[in-house]
């Protein structure tokens, strides 16, 4: 594992002349009082002999790429150390040529504008329905955002439904021009597209897919979540361990998922856009997350199932705050993405999120007019959740 050979190399009499300054040695250059013990200086190195390159990864990086594409079910996997948004522009740049039209929702993140401004490309977006709280019992999962157009002019949450593989097989057939498509599944509020429909559509149509999964880093891993979107027929899927999983910020993969894409323009890509003094640590945690998903991944996710089972059976009689769900009318939902829409109730998302804050000691992940979010994962306690049931109880009254 990379954290053990880090610990080893640390342990070891080498003395490091090698980035980065602080040496590995501040304890014994009495600067403890200066340098906080809680950072890891220790195992902070530079690619050095016997670490590996990320630009060209032949010996530990090789062998944590091999196991995500393993545990993902991917032809190849790159390691991201500058997170998802590095994936992204790297996967534009590796599938375009300057001058290309690219086809994406409105609302992606903005390393896809990013990209097309970056490599020359004009950007065409599919213009998205929005969740509306008038018509949230859709009985229908498959018709996606159709139920929900009123939306704009009438209690708009800001919040995307499933893209319509309609919308993209219509955008494709006005402009056969366009040969690369950019979705981002799930969203940021946990929306699902179907993933699968789409990639057939934009493949018939002799294009690439690119799927932003940055938020779906943990599906696959039990029934109770999504698909893992890596095996529903996307060309490349980048994704964030960070965001749902137990490894550092920026942590993040890039999975190849077909033949269509040429890796070794992908490699190109990333030489170019991300760092070339990767962080070891950062390294290590993307390995130390893998390795434990391959040993625990069950049991973990049993555990995390149970806990959102009893925090929701805790919540499902609230009136006046929605909390968002596959019911809503989407084609799928990531259930551990909490969604607090504030329906009939004189509070904005960000009441919500300072009632949360200063009474129940609770920092979501974000909040706007009609709706806060509150993110989970595989580590989160009982106390956790119980704290948010009690919390939104209270406040619903």
């Amino acid at each position: 594992m990379i954290f053990d050979k880090l610990k080893n190399y640390s342990c070891s009499n080498i003395y490091p002349m090698h980035m980065p300054g602080h040496k590995l040695m501040y304890k014994s250059l009495n600067m403890s009082n200066f340098l906080p013990s809680m950072l890891p200086y220790n195992i902070d190195i530079t690619e050095i002999y016997g670490f590996d390159d990320l630009s060209n990864p032949q010996g530990i990086l090789k062998e944590t790429a091999e196991l995500a594409a393993c545990l993902y079910g991917s032809k190849d996997a790159f390691l991201l150390v500058n997170g998802s948004t590095v994936g992204i522009l790297a996967a534009i740049g590796a599938t375009s040529k300057r001058g290309d039209k690219i086809l994406a929702v409105r609302g992606c993140h903005r390393s896809t504008p990013n990209a097309a401004e970056l490599f020359g490309l004009e950007l065409i977006y599919i213009e998205p329905d929005y969740f509306s709280l008038k018509n949230h019992k859709s009985e229908n999962k498959l018709q996606y955002s159709e139920n929900h157009k009123s939306a704009k002019n009438d209690e708009h949450t800001n919040i995307p439904c499933s893209i319509n593989p309609k919308a993209v097989k219509t955008a494709l057939q006005n402009d056969p021009q366009i040969k690369l498509v950019i979705i981002t599944s799930p969203t940021y509020e946990g929306v699902v597209s179907d993933v699968e429909s789409i990639a057939k559509i934009v493949h018939d149509n002799g294009g690439i897919l690119i799927v932003d999964a940055a938020h779906g880093a943990h599906f696959g891993f039990s029934e109770t979540f999504p698909e893992n979107v890596v095996k529903l027929g996307a060309d490349i899927v980048v994704t964030s361990l960070h965001k749902t999983l137990p490894a550092l910020t920026s942590c993040s993969l890039l999975f190849i998922c077909s033949e269509r894409i040429d890796k070794s323009k992908v490699q190109y890509m990333l030489n170019i856009l991300q760092t070339s003094s990767p962080s070891y640590i950062l390294l290590a945690s993307i390995d130390s997350c893998l390795r434990l998903l391959e040993a625990e991944s069950e049991k973990l996710f049993k555990n995390y199932e149970e806990k959102l089972t009893t925090f929701y059976k805790e919540i499902k009689n609230l009136k006046n705050l929605h909390i968002l769900s596959k019911d809503d009318g989407f084609f799928d939902f990531d259930i551990g993405k909490i969604v607090i829409i504030t329906k009939n109730i004189d509070l904005s998302g960000y009441d919500i999120a300072d009632i949360l804050r200063t009474k129940y000691q609770i920092e979501i992940e974000c909040a706007n007019d009609n709706h806060a979010i509150a993110m989970t994962s595989i580590c989160d306690t009982n106390e956790g959740f119980e704290r948010l049931s009690e919390a939104l109880k209270s406040i619903d009254i």
